[in-house]
């Protein structure tokens, strides 16, 4: 079978795995009180350029936003998404059984505008009702977003000023956090977000971690007793050591980076034999997510040559919108067996 469903589709990166196997011996902390989640956490602080940069390691995507945005949020207040956004569609609701509604709004490709945010605040604060209104108390974005665009630095920069405006904080959401910041034309890098946003992670996940994503709070926001917090969700990991090990080798000799940069390179090369086979492109990601749109009876076709590839939504009632991904993982001589097959 040739995977290119996902980008977390096999288990970790080699160096990963050597860390914690050179590490697996010595006696440490829980918790995310040992050695190398205080390095990691060090180094993360360097490549944001930013020195008071809170850092908390939790193991996955939904979990962390769950954490996030609950922890942030009055009871009363709700998150600002756009309506294709992770949390108002794939995590099956976790951020309203946290307490909170997820507030939706259009999206451009998977993006929201800060005319669009500005809109709805606007209207909420000259709506006679709104005391018995859910208030929205954040902005949730993801970048890469689930169609795989970016966000630029200008935009990033109108969201940041618009939030600050109104004194609700601005959440990236960083799963494919590096993928984004491999891409070829993007003027957004980490200090950059460090500047412009309240908080984000750094996904590990999905970029070659066995688990891990890094909560990094910019603003010295992180939220009072954070820890016990993390704990109320079940999210506190004892052997704190798994994420904190993995995390000080992605921030080592920039693995983190590289490993980026490897799939995206890749998923040029993807985005030319998708094309050389006469696939019509839903959109054309600048990062690892390659969107196609394929009749419907072609995705039997597809299965029988033994290609995986990830459901993305229903195009009309003939065709069907699939995902081909690359990741950390991916080799060049899938590529070519992939072009053999289609």
């Amino acid at each position: 079978m040739l995977h290119f469903e996902n980008d977390y589709n096999k288990g970790a990166h080699p160096a990963l795995l050597q860390a914690l196997v050179e590490t697996n011996d010595e006696g440490l902390s829980g918790y995310g009180t040992d050695v190398y989640t205080e390095s990691a956490i060090e180094k993360i602080r360097q490549a944001c350029d930013c020195p008071q940069a809170q850092i908390t390691f939790l193991t996955g995507g939904t979990q962390t936003n769950q954490v996030v945005i609950n922890s942030m949020l009055a009871s009363y207040e709700g998150v600002v998404a756009a309506e294709a956004g992770h949390i108002s569609v794939h995590e099956a609701g976790a951020i309203e059984f946290s307490g909170h509604k997820v507030l939706t709004l259009p999206h451009e490709n998977g993006k929201i505008s800060a005319a669009d945010v500005r809109q709805l605040l606007v209207d909420f604060y000259a709506d006679g009702n709104r005391e018995h209104m859910v208030f929205p108390g954040m902005v949730y974005i993801s970048h890469p977003t689930e169609y795989g665009t970016l966000y630029s630095k200008s935009e990033l920069e109108e969201l940041s000023a618009l939030c600050r405006e109104y004194k609700i904080p601005l959440f990236l959401d960083g799963a494919r956090l590096g993928y984004g910041l491999a891409a070829k034309d993007t003027d957004v890098d980490l200090p950059t977000i460090a500047k412009l946003v309240d908080v984000f992670y750094i996904g590990g996940t999905k970029m070659g971690a066995l688990m891990g994503e890094a909560i990094v709070f910019m603003q010295n926001n992180e939220p009072k007793h954070f820890t016990p917090i993390v704990k109320q969700h079940g999210a506190l990991l004892a052997k704190g050591r798994l994420n904190g090990v993995q995390f000080d080798r992605f921030f080592t000799e920039n693995l983190y980076f590289e490993l980026g940069q490897h799939a995206v390179d890749l998923a040029e090369e993807l985005k030319v034999i998708l094309e050389e086979k006469g696939f019509e492109f839903y959109l054309k990601s600048p990062t690892n997510q390659q969107f196609v749109i394929v009749e419907n009876e072609q995705l039997t076709e597809l299965t029988e040559k033994g290609i995986v590839y990830g459901f993305w939504e229903k195009y009309d009632d003939s065709r069907t919108v699939i995902c081909f991904a690359t990741s950390w993982s991916t080799t060049r001589e899938e590529l070519e067996e992939l072009k053999n097959r289609l």
